[in-house]
């Protein structure tokens, strides 16, 4: 388990280990790693030291994120938001891939089941330029690192996570374009919608929209939203349901369990996501170096 926060992470992991041990009588066998997200560097330390510690890598569940909120800088002087759940989740990726791709190869590993799965949104709708956003006549091309730092000033605040979650879908579909297919590996990558999940993000509301306003948008999101358990579905069906290797499922976006999610015209522009991955890359090895980046094919 990766998480910024040590108190939250072992916080679930003893809430793991006392269900494990109450319902199967047995030890939960987890650790916790910090990293915070929001910096590149960090985040390839952390994550090179994982693949070249572990024998082994079957799934990779991207969670990490920052709720609607206001705009402000990460540690690397990018929009956090787009620097956490976007960037950061991309630079996982290239550090444990190699790692992923032994582990699909590995005698006791079956078919189609090492898989990548980002908690993606429907909140992708919000996306600058989708019909949906705002700021729809303001265009989304993934450009320059200016369009997203400097542009995302612009925004307001669930266009800023709006396109964190666009993000995540488009890049599914280019990593099964551009390495997964190009490669011949057999490794799935999905894209979920968990639901609005009655966590405290939701708490991020009130910093997003101070005021009565976000009060309110908390309350409301609290009250139809689901529990933690009922979010987690989403993800747990990409991960370990056969019907995503049946269904040919790899690149999808998922609304819920076993329905593919109806994507916006953006989430569906493989133009777009091929202008998404190269600046992508672009903005990580300004950080890391090009040594600090894995080749795809590696």
């Amino acid at each position: 388990m990766v998480n910024r926060k040590e108190e939250q992470g072992e916080a679930a992991i003893n809430k793991i280990k006392e269900e494990c041990k109450k319902e199967n009588n047995k030890d939960a066998e987890i650790e916790w790693v910090g990293c915070d997200m929001g910096n590149l560097k960090q985040v390839g330390e952390v994550m090179g030291g994982l693949a070249d510690k572990l024998d082994r890598l079957d799934l990779l569940i991207l969670s990490a994120g920052i709720n609607s909120n206001q705009f402000g800088l990460d540690a690397d002087g990018i929009d956090r938001h787009f620097g956490v759940n976007a960037l950061g989740h991309y630079y996982v990726i290239n550090k444990l891939y190699p790692l992923m791709r032994k582990t699909s190869k590995l005698a006791d590993t079956k078919p189609g089941s090492v898989r990548i799965v980002f908690e993606s949104s429907e909140m992708h709708r919000f996306a600058p330029g989708s019909e949906d956003s705002p700021s729809r006549g303001k265009g989304l091309h993934f450009g320059s690192e200016e369009e997203i730092t400097e542009g995302g000033k612009e925004l307001g605040p669930v266009e800023l996570y709006g396109r964190t979650k666009l993000a995540m879908i488009l890049y599914g579909k280019s990593l099964r374009d551009k390495v997964i297919k190009k490669n011949g590996d057999d490794i799935y990558v999905l894209s979920v919608h968990p639901g609005a999940v009655n966590t405290d993000m939701q708490d991020q509301w009130e910093d997003a929209y101070p005021g009565i306003k976000g009060t309110i948008m908390k309350y409301v999101t609290l009250a139809g939203g689901r529990d933690p358990e009922q979010g987690s579905y989403s993800a747990l069906y990409a991960a370990l349901s056969n019907e995503v290797v049946e269904k040919e499922y790899n690149g999808a976006y998922l609304s819920d369990p076993a329905q593919l999610g109806k994507e916006t015209a953006q989430g569906q522009d493989m133009n777009l996501a091929t202008a998404l991955w190269e600046l992508s890359e672009r903005m990580v090895v300004k950080r890391v170096g090009q040594d600090g980046f894995n080749k795809w094919d590696a």
